[in-house]
């Protein structure tokens, strides 16, 4: 049986590096796309194809789906991970910084979904999942820009969910609260309910099964990852 492909975003590092190790173990092939040429470091790792690129260039985009489908014929799962946008109070963000933010957070799902879906649909089926914050589900105000703009991705998920279940194409959202790619203080750390960030094996893992038949009857969900940090039921 041939080998699942996968595209991964902001792949060189965090949270979409442990993804791509976790489906390499799992024995995808990968076409991995990040900004720094540490993607390509990580590609020769895995054995992977890796590709320097901006989730917010629709060029770039285009790029990575075209080599996906030159390469491997097929694409079976789609692992969208981004970088972080601006911070700062609310009311004094400006035009700018949400245009950017919405570019970075749900244009690029939306973008890369086109280039996508006529081939899962094509082939059979696929799977997405969006690697989102537990932000979308309770604002903070530390975070304006994720906040709304991943709300906008969870409604996005849901929408495409809808559109392709009976095509078999999947769509999920991952809501990670604190996660040990970003450094924290012991004493922040301990405040948690779980006394610890989550790691980014966790969220890993975590996509890994979205994007599996274990998960096939699972779309338009938004997965709050967060360790109980959220308090919302």
């Amino acid at each position: 049986m041939a080998k699942k492909v996968a595209i991964i975003t902001a792949a060189s590092k965090g949270m979409g590096a442990a993804c791509a190790r976790e489906l390499s173990r799992r024995g995808y092939q990968l076409v991995l796309m990040a900004r720094s040429n540490a993607i390509n470091d990580l590609a020769e790792e895995l054995g992977a194809v890796g590709i320097q690129g901006d989730v917010t260039n629709p060029v770039d985009l285009k790029k990575l789906v075209a080599i996906t489908l030159e390469e491997h014929g097929r694409v079976d799962a789609v692992i969208n991970s981004s970088g972080h946008p601006a911070r700062g109070d609310l009311l004094e963000l400006s035009d700018d910084d949400w245009h950017a933010a919405l570019d970075l957070m749900l244009l690029n799902i939306v973008r890369i979904a086109r280039l996508t879906v006529p081939a899962m649909a094509e082939q059979g089926g696929g799977a997405f999942v969006n690697i989102s914050t537990f932000a979308a589900r309770e604002p903070s105000l530390d975070y304006p820009l994720s906040s709304a703009i991943r709300a906008g991705t969870a409604a996005f998920t849901k929408l495409l969910a809808d559109r392709y279940a009976g095509d078999n194409i999947r769509m999920n959202s991952v809501l990670p609260g604190y996660i040990d790619s970003f450094p924290m203080e012991a004493k922040a750390a301990q405040a948690l309910p779980m006394h610890r960030p989550g790691s980014v094996n966790e969220i890993a893992k975590t996509a890994a099964f979205l994007i599996s038949d274990d998960a096939g009857y699972i779309t338009g969900q938004s997965i709050v990852v967060d360790g109980a940090l959220s308090t919302s039921i």
